[in-house]
């Protein structure tokens, strides 16, 4: 068969090329920005890129065309499709029709640490051989791709609870239907598509109300609003973690090892964690829980974590030059960017964090949450905030930093300003869900001039 997908460089819509192209489907897509490093690893796979959405494409007569959610009503191809009454499908139903079905799938569900838990799952059922098939939303280190298809009975997915498509406001991760299901928190976001919290907590009883009574439920003990869902209605046998009744860890050592333990039995030891933070902890344990589910034994489980190499994009140094470290992070909630300061500080001590934020997720370009962006940042000695494009006043918002925050329109001058400012020993944060104008590269070269 061939698909043709529309906004295809999008890292979900990507890694269901991937998985099509690895089903033996030929698989072509366009986008409006075709650019690396999406477009590299398709290409590499085969697959025919065109940017932009011309009407013209009709000319290649998929036999599916398979839409991306950033694909909205208006787009010229997706008009062309509709008034040709041409076979078309959402990128999440097209999964679980074609992949899932007949797999047992554990899907990782949660505003924060997706794709960190994601991942992490993944890796400990690889060092179990159980050769998992995978669609993550970012780049473990250790397989090189966001996803692969085997033949595996195991799938393991990122379910993100953000709108599925044109056609389909529910959440991508109602169409999965997991046997394996980790509910890692949940607080508001998307404030683009979801009127408040309540909204999104809907959706959260949807999926449980979708999950088997032979499946499991990992569910984070710590988080009202998880609570709210589950008292909604389950069928599925709960176990819970962050709680004295479920599964704990200790705090770290040193090597970042931790005691695991479970309704106050000890199990075992992860002796190294890569990841810092009280979060990725949580993230570990809760992937561990999922495992065991599947079948894996928990002392490997235990080792398995410790050999965890992590993921691109989170804590992910970006190189070193004149003793100040450039790191690269995802964060752009306010929660993921007070965690992974906390998390950076644990790892680093009394070293100055110099964050370097850009605000350009939907729910940050509404100004929704610029109450919550000061407490967020107060951990770091200083903050650099890109505030172009934005519909609020960024400085206004962080005024309570005081001399700690600066704003500025321009990225040449935020780049100059933080070289000008970081000495040895610096660690230079930056956190953003986009490219941030190549700002990594940009100051690894200034750095070094």
């Amino acid at each position: 068969m061939h698909i043709h997908i529309i906004g295809i460089c999008g890292t979900f819509m990507g890694g269901v090329a991937l998985l099509a192209r690895a089903a033996g489907h030929r698989v072509t897509g366009c986008d409006a920005n075709v650019y690396p490093p999406m477009s590299t690893q398709l290409e590499e796979q085969g697959i025919e890129l065109v940017s932009g959405y011309d009407v013209a494409q009709l000319s290649l007569e998929p036999d599916l065309f398979v839409v991306g959610n950033a694909i909205s009503r208006g787009n010229p191809l997706l008009e062309a499709v509709l008034e040709r009454n041409l076979a078309f499908v959402s990128g999440p139903q097209w999964l679980a029709e074609s992949i899932l079905r007949g797999r047992w799938v554990l899907g990782v569900a949660g505003t924060h640490g997706k794709t960190t838990t994601t991942a992490l799952l993944t890796w400990i059922l690889e060092e179990a051989g159980l050769n998992p098939s995978f669609l993550v939303g970012g780049v473990p280190q250790g397989f090189g791709v966001s996803a692969r298809l085997t033949d595996s009975a195991f799938f393991v997915i990122e379910a993100d609870e953000y709108d599925t498509a044109f056609c389909d406001k529910r959440s991508k991760f109602i169409h999965y239907q997991p046997r394996t299901t980790i509910l890692n928190n949940l607080e508001f976001d998307h404030a683009d598509i979801f009127a408040d919290l309540a909204a999104i907590e809907t959706q959260f009883h949807y999926l449980v109300r979708t999950l088997p009574g032979n499946g499991l439920l990992v569910a984070n003990a710590g988080e009202e609003s998880l609570d709210r869902v589950l008292a909604r209605g389950c069928w599925t046998p709960i176990e819970w973690f962050n709680g004295k009744a479920g599964w704990q860890t200790s705090g770290p050592d040193a090597d970042g090892g931790f005691e695991v333990s479970l309704a106050g039995t000890r199990l075992g030891r992860v002796e190294r964690f890569s990841l810092p933070g009280d979060h990725n902890r949580a993230n570990a344990v809760a992937a561990l829980a999922a495992a065991r589910h599947a079948g894996v034994p928990v002392a490997l489980a235990l080792k398995a974590l410790g050999r965890f190499q992590g993921v691109k994009r989170r804590l992910e140094v970006r190189g070193e030059v004149r003793g100040v470290t450039v790191i690269d992070d995802f964060a752009h909630h306010p929660t993921a960017i007070r965690v992974t300061i906390e998390g950076l500080r644990q790892r680093i001590g009394s070293a100055r964090i110099l964050a370097v934020l850009e605000p350009r997720s939907n729910t940050m370009k509404l100004g929704t949450m610029k109450q919550q962006l000061p407490g967020s940042l107060v951990d770091a000695d200083a903050t650099y905030c890109l505030g172009s494009n934005l519909g609020w006043d960024v400085a206004e918002a962080l005024a309570p930093l005081g001399a700690k925050a600066r704003c500025f329109d321009d990225l040449a001058a935020l780049v100059a300003a933080v070289c000008a400012d970081a000495r040895a020993g610096d660690q230079i944060l930056v956190m953003s869900n986009g490219a941030f104008g190549g700002v990594h590269e940009k100051l690894l070269t200034a750095l070094a001039a």
